[in-house]
């Protein structure tokens, strides 16, 4: 199984709906796993890009799954609304909307199993980062996060996220790191992934990543990621703070060991 769909160049084949049992119940599976990390439990978005990679040619499922995602997005942010923390917003933005150009610009003419080695080097060594600060007890402080910190995580997000949707493990570090509550750490994500989806559509669509093929496809697992999304409120609000944030880093550590497995 791949994570992080990292296609070649040129325009993507009108997707095939021919799909076997198998792969429509995982792909609803997929979906509802999107739709339960966008307003639930942090981090099982990268499983859904592993799962649609593997239903799905790879270079198809980022434009499935992109759709996807922005709905489950505005479910979301309906949900936590209220609970987003705009500064850091406004302070990752700028860097994320750059990292989506150079995401743009270098679509097809990367090789996949080295970006995909290096994103998984960064997940592994940035999480481990984060278990060493909490046990040091070193934690960096909320209103005034590193300018460097910010830069990387921004353009790494949105260079990620153009290539692979696969930008959630970096958001997931960044937000734990500036010691968020869960409410807010969710309503945060929420916002900054809409915007940023949103930003990316018609990018994807002039590189054939989104016709009326695969929006069809997409439209079919809407109701299995809004059921996931819906559910994540739920979910979320029986997990304390110590057992979100301890979720949130063992699936991005898992993530990140199979990126550099392959």
């Amino acid at each position: 199984m791949a994570f992080g769909p990292l296609p070649g160049a040129g325009r993507a084949p009108p997707v095939s709906l021919q799909l076997d049992l198998w792969q429509w119940v995982l792909a609803a599976v997929g979906a509802a796993l999107v739709g339960l990390a966008k307003t639930g439990i942090a981090g099982l978005g990268i499983l859904s890009v592993a799962i649609y990679a593997t239903v799905l040619p790879a270079r198809e499922s980022v434009g499935i799954l992109l759709v996807i995602l922005v709905l489950t997005d505005f479910v979301a942010v309906s949900v936590y609304r209220r609970d987003a923390s705009w500064s850091h917003l406004a302070r990752l933005f700028p860097w994320a909307g750059a990292g989506v150009l150079i995401g743009f610009v270098a679509f097809g003419s990367m090789n996949d199993e080295l970006v995909r080695t290096v994103i998984g080097g960064i997940l592994v060594a940035l999480t481990a980062l984060q278990l060493f600060q909490r046990r040091e007890g070193h934690l960096p402080i909320e209103e005034n996060p590193n300018r460097w910190l910010v830069a990387l995580t921004g353009l790494g997000a949105g260079f990620t996220t153009m290539i692979a949707n696969a930008a959630g493990p970096l958001m997931i570090l960044y937000l734990l790191a500036m010691r968020l509550p869960k409410y807010t750490f969710v309503g945060t994500a929420a916002w900054f992934f809409l915007v940023l989806n949103l930003f990316k559509v018609p990018f994807s669509i002039g590189l054939g990543l989104i016709d009326f093929d695969s929006l069809g496809l997409s439209l079919r697992m809407a109701p299995f990621a809004i059921a996931g999304a819906l559910s994540g409120r739920w979910v979320i609000s029986h997990m304390n703070q110590r057992m979100f944030e301890a979720a949130a880093l063992l699936l991005t550590l898992a993530a990140g060991l199979r990126m550099l497995v392959g």
